[in-house]
């Protein structure tokens, strides 16, 4: 089912940490901003943002500002309320904190109704939470929580809520949410599972259609689909990880979007040094079409 809440658009997933910043330490400034989106405009009709910190806070200001014709996806970023032993980098929290995370939760929640009123004129629809119900996810919440913040949230603002998600879920334990969402938001990676190349857009659309076709009657949107190009073998063979692949890869999944009307946000515009481990080759870094010191990869040059 097409997506009725807005037109079909290129869309990309956009967040402005540069070398030495990273959330809750250093934001990028309202110019690193401002030169971040003229390099993106013109090419981008839709950004996605991830939460309502104030890096968001300065995203919606410049494209108010400088009147750049562009509209945002706007996240709230919840973290773990629930313990997650199966995730293989850390998903266990002390209970101290997994009670400040449900308190930060509903106040991020608070946020993303309060910047949907703000930049009304802006922000096209919202999600209320991002890879948080995914089985290796490292800040679980529960699906009931999840449901209980898409019904806040559909409630106190006009724009098109969503729940922003790996594909798999969407067919199983996020079964309750999908008659409060408005749209359905997957995730698919065929680079994380070590797809060679010449398969990577036929398991996108099988990711797709699995989805879509279960819920026939419910839009849905790829909010995440991407290519790194660097991996130090960690979960992505190193040989898959290059800007030849990513430039494939982009370039079949917009013609493939574009051809169908399907909004699919690319993940994502600039590499970002602060994610992962501190292996430089770490996947995380290096989604980028850009790279962290906003020089253009193959798939943009």
């Amino acid at each position: 089912m097409k997506n009725s809440f807005f037109p079909y658009g290129n869309a990309i997933c956009y967040s402005g940490y540069r070398t030495g910043q990273r959330p809750g330490v250093a934001y990028p400034s309202y110019q690193e901003v401002l030169e971040d989106l003229i390099i993106l405009q013109g090419h981008w009709q839709y950004l996605r943002l991830y939460d309502c910190t104030p890096h968001a806070d300065v995203v919606l200001q410049v494209i108010r500002q400088e009147q750049l014709p562009v509209k945002v996806m706007l996240g709230a970023y919840i973290e773990a309320e629930i313990n997650n032993p199966q995730c293989p980098w850390g998903g266990i929290h002390d209970e101290s904190v997994l009670r400040k995370n449900r308190t930060r939760n509903e106040m991020e929640i608070q946020r993303l109704i309060t910047l949907a009123h703000k930049y009304k004129d802006i922000i096209i629809a919202v999600s209320v939470g991002n890879e948080a119900t995914v089985d290796w996810n490292d800040h679980m919440v529960p699906v009931e929580r999840v449901v209980q913040f898409a019904r806040q949230v559909k409630a106190a603002v006009t724009q098109p809520v969503t729940f922003c998600e790996n594909y798999v879920p969407w067919i199983g334990k996020l079964a309750p949410l999908v008659d409060v969402v408005d749209f359905i938001s997957i995730h698919t990676y065929p680079e994380w599972e070590q797809k060679p190349i010449v398969q990577a857009l036929d398991y996108t659309k099988e990711n797709y259609y699995l989805v879509a076709n279960h819920y026939p009657d419910k839009p849905v949107v790829i909010t995440e689909a991407g290519w790194t190009t660097a991996s130090n073998g960690r979960g992505i063979p190193p040989d898959l990880a290059s800007e030849e692949n990513q430039k494939q890869y982009i370039n079949e999944l917009m013609a493939w979007s574009a051809q169908m009307g399907i909004v699919t946000f690319v993940f994502e515009a600039f590499d970002e040094a602060w994610k992962g481990s501190d292996d430089p080759l770490e996947p995380e870094k290096h989604w980028g079409l850009y790279s962290a010191d906003r020089k253009p990869k193959l798939v943009v040059k």
